[in-house]
């Protein structure tokens, strides 16, 4: 098994590069088991050992098949966010209170087919229920060793200060990549200032800056929803990424690995606060990132 450097999440060490596996569950087109098994097992062979998946992807499935096998990989794995809710004909909901992040977690646990999960972030933030019940009740599955290390997920500066006062967060995940970084700049700077890592999701622009999607045939699943990605937006990012694509070509590489070597580079600016990439709804060059 190769093995990755190591960066420390408030506390808990975990390779540089890590593997989101929302997609594993169909959410960018259609998902295959076996070809996401073949997937994990590659991952583990590079050296992989951050895992992040949920129990809204596939609302199950992700854990119980794909995710899952992480653990018959013989690897340690991070993962779990908590807090959306299906809402039959509508968008998800959140439910951030004590009663759902206990139950929540317990039916994890059984999917996971483990004793306690490394990394358990609150996926959405309820804004009807005070971070700090919210963040009290994941505490408590801490003191119960059913977990080891907390963290929230599209969090707030504000938010994510509350929080840790209520109790130590090791890691808040944000959007992050060369083609969407305003919006991140605050929340950087509040995790530098508290020691919070700093975790990546979407790296590599939803696909964008793979290379892989090259004209508005080519978006399928849940990409079609968001801005970038449709037709009076599309012609522009597409040009950026063709940028990217031209550099890594003069540097002998992917346009997925130049993306991830930039994004590591400034995690280097931001210690104490790593970045350890996901690479989600990438499923198709994301584990050769070698």
């Amino acid at each position: 098994m190769a093995t990755i450097p190591k960066r420390n999440l408030g506390g808990l060490a975990v390779g540089t590069i890590g593997l989101g596996c929302m997609s594993l569950s169909g959410v960018y087109g259609d998902a295959d088991d076996a070809a996401s098994e073949a997937l994990i097992r590659d991952a583990v062979a590079l050296g992989v050992d951050h895992f992040d998946s949920s129990d809204m992807y596939g609302w199950g499935h992700n854990e119980g098949c794909s995710a899952g096998r992480c653990a018959g990989c013989g690897t340690r794995s991070c993962w779990r966010p908590i807090g959306q809710v299906r809402n039959p004909g509508g968008p998800n909901g959140v439910d951030g209170s004590p009663a759902h992040v206990q139950a929540a977690c317990e039916a994890s646990l059984e999917r996971l087919g483990v004793e306690v999960i490394d990394l358990y972030y609150q996926h959405r933030v309820d804004p009807g229920v005070p971070i700090e019940e919210t963040v009290g009740a994941m505490a408590r599955l801490v003191e119960r060793g059913l977990v080891r290390f907390l963290g929230l997920s599209e969090a707030a500066p504000e938010t994510i200060r509350r929080a840790h006062a209520t109790h130590p967060i090791a890691a808040v995940q944000t959007e992050y990549s060369l083609l969407y970084r305003q919006e991140a700049e605050e929340t950087r700077a509040t995790t530098r200032a508290l020691g919070i890592g700093f975790v990546a999701y979407a790296p590599l622009g939803r696909g964008f800056l793979t290379g892989a999607i090259r004209d508005l045939a080519q978006v399928d699943g849940r990409r079609a929803a968001h801005p970038r990605f449709q037709e009076a937006n599309f012609a522009a990012n597409r040009a950026l990424a063709a940028q990217v694509e031209a550099m890594a070509a003069a540097k002998g590489c992917t346009p997925a690995q130049l993306t991830l070597a930039w994004l590591l580079a400034q995690g280097r600016m931001w210690w104490p606060s790593p970045v350890p990439a996901t690479c989600r709804g990438c499923r198709r060059t994301s584990a050769r990132w070698r």
